[in-house]
């Protein structure tokens, strides 16, 4: 088990190394310069090359990428170059808002996706489970913008349970507000995601079912439902947990659309703030932060398939 962290954790890192590289890379052939829109429109070319060597624009590009990264490893993701602030200090600052509207949706997501998957496998020769199977197939259809738009039109608009958009300005010093204005978000992408992950928990299911130890249990006298509660499911979880790394990253995309379409003071909403305004230390902190997240979260997936499945300690 130490054998296979320690290797999990030098592809952690490697993967991290790349992705700031493509991260760095990327973001400096996008048009546009910084330095520009902050002289404005009268800024003279003096000014702009003035502010491009204050920002460190004029050095070459590997010296910039070394001295971003170095501070990296010393836990500085840099400062925005429009306002100066920390660019950790505001992520942590919007994790408030986006992590919670993740953790609830992904919450929704499991608890519609587990037991709807199951039923939906259970009763795959029933009209309920092919009910099941199809309706899960249209919702993971639904593009989550507009999945969003049709729960505010119900559930804001026309019942008035919830608030259409916004976050209240005492962020979580008002809780009941502050849930209230993640309700629909969360469930928007819950609901998206938890059918995509429904459809997986079925086939997953299905092919417990068809395992001989599900078989034998059966045939010794218990139901198709009690053979695969006592024996199936295990292998189930096993499999839910391989793929939740993938759906955690979904819900994260899902979050950076969501918080456009509520109007949170999200990471996501900042982010596509920053993109538009040209702010390359602070847009390339952010895509670090995430890709860095989404990373780790695949690394302490591999850790708890490879504690719980048997087959995979044998293979290491």
């Amino acid at each position: 088990m130490i054998r296979y962290a320690l290797t999990r954790i030098l592809l952690l890192a490697l993967g991290l190394l790349v992705a700031s590289v493509l991260i760095f890379a990327t973001l400096r052939v996008l048009p546009g310069d910084v330095a520009q829109m902050i002289a404005g429109t009268e800024g003279t070319p003096a000014q702009v090359e003035a502010l491009r060597a204050e920002l460190g624009l004029d050095r070459p590009l590997a010296t910039q990428y070394l001295d971003w990264i170095g501070g990296v490893l010393t836990g500085d993701l840099g400062a925005s170059m429009l306002t100066g602030a920390p660019v950790l200090g505001e992520l942590a600052e919007k994790a408030r808002v986006t992590v919670p509207l993740g953790i609830g949706a992904l919450v929704i997501a499991l608890a519609l996706a587990l037991p709807l998957g199951v039923v939906a496998a259970l009763r795959r020769d029933r009209a309920s489970g092919a009910a099941l199977a199809m309706g899960s197939q249209l919702v993971a259809a639904i593009p989550v913008v507009w999945a969003g738009m049709m729960l505010v039109v119900v559930f804001a608009v026309g019942l008035g349970w919830f608030p259409a958009q916004g976050f209240p300005r005492g962020g979580w010093q008002q809780p009941g507000a502050a849930l209230a204005a993640l309700a629909l978000p969360a469930l928007t992408i819950g609901v998206v995601e938890g059918a995509m992950l429904m459809r997986f928990v079925r086939s997953a299911t299905l092919a417990a079912l068809g395992q001989d130890y599900v078989r034998t249990a059966a045939a010794k006298g218990l139901t198709r439902t009690q053979a695969l509660l006592r024996h199936g499911l295990p292998n189930v979880g096993m499999s839910v947990v391989t793929v939740l790394g993938i759906q955690i990253a979904g819900i994260l995309v899902g979050a950076v659309v969501i918080e456009q379409v509520f109007n949170l003071p999200g990471i996501g909403r900042m982010l596509v703030a920053d993109v538009g305004a040209r702010d390359l230390v602070k847009v390339q902190g952010e895509l670090l932060a995430l890709t860095g997240f989404v990373l780790v979260v695949g690394f302490l997936v591999d850790l708890a398939h490879h504690a719980v499945d048997p087959r995979q300690r044998e293979r290491a």
